[in-house]
């Protein structure tokens, strides 16, 4: 990171939100989405840290696995609004459901499966 980039950074930060020791405030699978947490938060003036999970500290894995999301303990309380209403948000349920005819294929592909199982077990006891 440059200094620039740096001092873009700082400039961001709400001073009142960086005091105290650090507190979890969230988590994500995985590097990325930490990250993309972590941004959400600076931009609304909270700095943080991201540090991968306890348990998850193996360098080949790289970008994988959970994340920890931290922050100062005066920023917390700011910072768990934040991803509150992210999660909040109104979830419009016509964007991701899935057209009837898929339930449907599904229902009889389990159909299908259990009754050719069933009819295995029933050919080896007819033996």
């Amino acid at each position: 990171m440059s200094d620039d980039e740096r001092h873009e950074r700082a400039r961001k930060v709400f001073p009142q939100y960086g005091e105290g020791p650090l507190v979890k405030v969230g988590w994500a699978p995985n590097q990325a989405e930490a990250e993309m947490i972590a941004g959400l938060l600076l931009e609304e003036g909270v700095p943080s840290v991201v540090r991968r999970a306890g348990g998850f500290d193996v360098p080949d894995f790289l970008a994988a696995g959970p994340r920890d999301v931290l922050v100062a303990a005066s920023g917390a309380d700011r910072a768990r609004d934040i991803l509150a209403d992210l999660r909040d948000e109104p979830h419009d349920p016509a964007v991701n459901t899935r057209p009837e005819w898929v339930r449907v294929l599904a229902v009889l592909v389990v159909i299908v499966l259990l009754s050719s199982a069933l009819a295995g077990v029933l050919a080896i006891l007819v033996r």
